[in-house]
């Protein structure tokens, strides 16, 4: 995965009216959950970035591992959960894991479809119904996206997530799950149908 860097400082008042005036500030709550845990919870560390560090990470197709400074403390991270206003679409919170080089971690990896599929050219149309697979894996190992070729798929033929498999990469999105299929078009179905009727007769 791709690295990026980000800076922050810890938050000590944690309440709404704090993170609104933060926010105005041009800042971002954020917490980072690691390994330590309290009664059996994670505990969070509060603190805030600057929205116009985060950005480069939330408007992109990309997966990243996160380099974040907080108070001049240094953290490896990926970002777990981000919350939109929900009319604006401005970050209001983002949630981020520390990750280690010995631990496993499940993260969605976007999917890439390689090739041109049959049923493509045969006049069909490709549907993508999930952008992006869950695996588990120690994030050194995590690829920026998952190649899945799709030149001999046909008409009406899908790909399922239980089809795939990628070195060093356990799959976490279920088998069952349709990555990718080939739907059929009008225009193919009528051009199908003209192929039939000058098909000759047999004698």
């Amino acid at each position: 995965m791709k690295e990026i860097d980000l800076s922050g400082k810890k938050r000590t008042d944690l309440g709404k009216k704090a993170s609104k005036a933060l926010r105005k500030e041009g800042f971002v709550p954020c917490n980072l959950y690691g390994e330590a845990t309290e009664g059996g919870k994670p505990v969070a560390l509060a603190f805030a970035t600057p929205f116009n560090e985060l950005r480069k990470l939330i408007y992109t197709p990309h997966i990243y591992v996160i380099k974040i400074t907080i108070d001049g403390e240094a953290h490896t991270a990926v970002m777990k959960e981000i919350q939109f206003h929900p009319t604006t679409d401005a970050p209001l919170h983002v949630d981020f894991y520390e990750v280690n080089d010995q631990k496993p971690i499940t993260i969605g990896i976007p999917v890439k479809l390689v090739g041109l599929a049959q049923g493509v050219r045969d006049g069909g149309r490709m549907n993508l119904s999930i952008r992006k697979i869950n695996v588990t894996a120690p994030y050194q190992q995590i690829p920026e996206h998952l190649d899945i070729d799709v030149t001999n798929l046909k008409i009406g033929k899908s790909i399922k997530v239980g089809e795939l498999s990628f070195d060093g990469l356990d799959i976490a999105t279920g088998k069952d799950v349709v990555v990718c299929s080939i739907k059929m078009t009008r225009n193919a179905a009528a051009a199908a149908a003209a192929a039939e009727t000058e098909e000759p007769a047999a004698e």
